[in-house]
């Protein structure tokens, strides 16, 4: 199965409740899960890893609204990321709280923002970071 095939089997995904309790991802599962979802950068906050992407507009307006995309589709999967929206770009970081750490759910969230952000393409460029 090819990374594009498998990347878009995670958007086809729901996320499952975390009630937590649960085990976040191992080092090796989020090592075999990150090239799923390329762009995305693994960063530790708090001592807490956390999947971010930071994704370049042309200006504010466009920020804004894929800001808006990303927060209905959050909504939609009871699932939310942290959202900062400046002029042309959104960092968007994803990880789950109830664990403290990253699940599944996180790396489907990202493999749905790409979604979103393929879906704008024409108006948005990914940072090179």
């Amino acid at each position: 199965m090819s990374d594009e095939t498998t990347s878009t089997a995670l958007v086809g995904e729901r996320c499952v409740a975390c009630r937590g309790g649960e085990p976040p991802l191992t080092p090796e599962e989020m090592e075999s899960l990150l090239p799923l979802v390329p762009g995305w950068t693994l960063v530790e906050r708090e001592g807490i890893p956390r999947l971010e992407r930071v994704i370049r507009f042309k200006n504010f307006a466009q920020a804004l609204a894929f800001t808006q995309r990303v927060g209905e589709l959050a909504e939609a999967e009871a699932h939310h990321p942290t959202i900062l929206t400046e002029w042309g770009r959104v960092t968007v970081t994803w990880w789950t709280h109830k664990i403290r750490g990253l699940h599944r759910n996180d790396v489907i969230m990202a493999a749905k923002t790409d979604d979103l952000l393929g879906q704008d393409a024409a108006t948005s460029k990914p940072d090179a970071r």
